[in-house]
């Protein structure tokens, strides 16, 4: 889709429009918020329902230097600050600034925050990106998350796609209302008793079903019920590039869920703990950069299917990807590609208790990331990442590195270990350094005997149950993530009532006889669990009424709920 209009910045007293014909972007001034996107005729993709600070919005969750655990206080960006950074007829980039100082120490993160929001011409879209800083006189503290959020309009927007295979109608967010839901544990989770819709009864909706790896985590989103004034309308967010997100290639992050809602993560604390809490030492600089991002729109022709919408949706993060590093961030904390460099070698496999030859990595995973201990990039939260597939042969090659110093990291498939080179590399402006033969020595202290599943990093071969039938996610019904499926932990115990698996050399078939996950079996008497469940009840219709007012503040009555890990019949 094209336009012949000019590019237009509208700026009025409370709000600014980014304008280029093709979708029109509205913006609270100068906070900063999301508040409307015009295109394809409808006067906004957004839910106007919401306060314009709820509709499109950055928020972080910090909290005090010395806090555990994986919580803190909630806070939307706001800006205080509006400027045009770029006019032209080819590009809009707009900036809304929060300066921080120590007045505010206690009360709003202690960071310098630029959110960036770029318009290009004949672009079907919009970017968003934004610059954290942190002074080194500041006082030190926690980030457990970053992210950006759009919550969708509720009458339109019922079809989420996340993969290929990972894609469906959706419930509505009533259908999670108390009354219509069974609150489970976590409270996230919840048990469509009474849906509008007949067709979700019996289904568990639970937004961390519908996460993903950051590798393959580059473009989802929803797609509009056609209707008279809609004739089939696409929103999808893009993330075309890794090196801004923590925990590396591996970490999963949430997408799309009800609401309609999608998100672009940036740093999270989920499913790794408190290890990746960002923690900020005292009289420790910090400064990052993360997106841009693409906010992709896009309309069917009559007679299409919708599905096509998805299609054209992946063609489009394939060029996103295809054009980074991007050339038109203004900000100069964005390196382009002329300044960054580029990295090149063979990585191979010395085992004498499989070959007396170099073997090579074939499918290795080989990247760059801040200095740390072997395996360290799985919690590192504070720098940026970059990373390739080896072939067959072992050989690698990663592009568009941005300057600085980095430990080369690498786990091979097949082979147990982690691989971290014991030098710095140094990589500057329009480098492109060939790096000769890496070896990598897998852990032995002699040959291997017998072992259990694969050395990949996934337990997917390993044995995974269905779920009870009282707790499913029909998606996932003969689904490879069958793994995704609500309460797959309660299921240990019930197949292993008594005693845990033991697994025999020879006799034993893991994809049979191993559970995919180690759980924990609970036991308690009957007075107990009485008790417990009576607790549950009330904690969770608590918990629903309260983190509708105040998300944050209720996760300790969320950590003592969740600590009720018992089967919920």
């Amino acid at each position: 889709m094209s336009s012949e209009e000019a590019m237009q910045l509208r700026i009025e007293d409370n709000h600014v429009v980014m304008d280029n014909g093709i979708l029109q972007v509205y913006l609270s001034k100068p906070s900063g918020f999301v508040t409307r996107i015009q295109y394809n005729g409808i006067d906004n993709l957004l839910e106007a329902g919401n306060e314009k600070f709820n509709r499109g919005y950055w928020d972080v969750v910090w909290s005090k230097e010395g806090s555990t655990g994986t919580t803190g206080t909630f806070e939307r960006i706001v800006g205080t600050s509006f400027n045009v950074i770029v006019e032209n007829e080819e590009q809009i980039e707009i900036s809304f600034t929060r300066m921080w100082d120590p007045s505010m120490e206690g009360k709003l993160s202690p960071l310098n925050i630029d959110k960036r929001y770029v318009m290009l011409r004949d672009s079907s879209g919009f970017y968003c990106y934004a610059i954290f800083e942190h002074q080194k006189e500041w006082p030190a503290f926690n980030i457990p998350q970053i992210r950006i959020v759009f919550k969708l309009r509720e009458d339109k927007f019922h079809y989420m796609a996340v993969a290929d295979n990972r894609q469906r109608f959706m419930p509505l967010p009533e259908d999670r209302s108390p009354g219509r839901g069974k609150v489970l544990v976590p409270p996230e989770a919840v048990l469509l008793a009474d849906p509008v819709e007949p067709e979700f009864k019996g289904e568990v909706d639970d937004k961390y079903q519908y996460s993903c790896q950051n590798k393959d985590l580059k473009v989802h989103g929803w797609i509009s019920s056609k209707s008279e004034s809609d004739t089939g309308t696409g929103f999808w967010v893009i993330i075309p590039s890794n090196e801004f997100r923590s925990g590396g290639l591996t970490k999963q992050n949430l997408t799309s869920h009800v609401g309609p809602i999608s998100l672009a993560m940036f740093l999270s604390a989920h499913y790794a703990g408190e290890d990746l809490v960002l923690k900020l030492s005292p009289n420790e600089p910090w400064k990052k950069v993360f997106g841009p991002t693409f906010i992709y729109l896009n309309a069917l022709l009559d007679g299409e299917d919708p599905l096509e919408l998805w299609e054209d949706a992946k063609d489009q993060m394939n060029e996103e990807v295809e054009n980074w590093p991007y050339d038109f961030p203004a900000s100069e904390d964005f390196q382009i590609s002329s300044e960054r460099g580029s990295v090149s070698g063979t990585l191979l496999v010395r085992d004498r208790m499989l070959s007396d030859d170099f073997i090579g990595a074939r499918g290795a995973y080989v990247g760059l990331a801040p200095p740390g201990e072997a395996g360290s990039w799985q919690r590192e939260c504070k720098g940026y990442q970059f990373w390739s597939i080896a072939d067959d042969d072992g050989y690698f090659s990663i592009d568009n590195i941005r300057s600085g110093d980095y430990n080369i990291y690498a786990w091979v498939p097949g082979f147990i270990g982690d691989y971290r080179s014991n030098y710095l590399l140094t990589i500057t402006p329009g480098c492109d350094k060939n790096i000769s033969d890496i070896i990598f020595e897998p852990p032995r202290d002699g040959p291997t005997l017998w072992e259990i599943g694969i050395p990949d990093r996934s337990a997917a071969e390993f044995y995974v149950p269905d779920p009870n039938p009282n707790y499913i996610n029909k998606l996932y019904i003969d689904h490879p993530d069958k793994f995704r499926q609500y309460g797959l932990w309660e299921r240990y115990s019930e197949l292993y009532p008594r005693e845990d698996l033991i697994y025999t050399v020879g006799v034993s078939d893991y994809s049979k006889d191993w559970f995919f996950a180690h759980v924990t079996r609970m036991h308690v008497g009957r007075k107990m669990m009485a008790l417990t469940k009576a607790l549950h009840g009330k904690l969770s219709s608590i918990l629903l009424m309260w983190r509708q007012v105040e998300p944050i503040s209720c996760d300790w009555l969320l950590q003592v709920q969740m600590s009720l890990n018992y089967r919920l019949e």
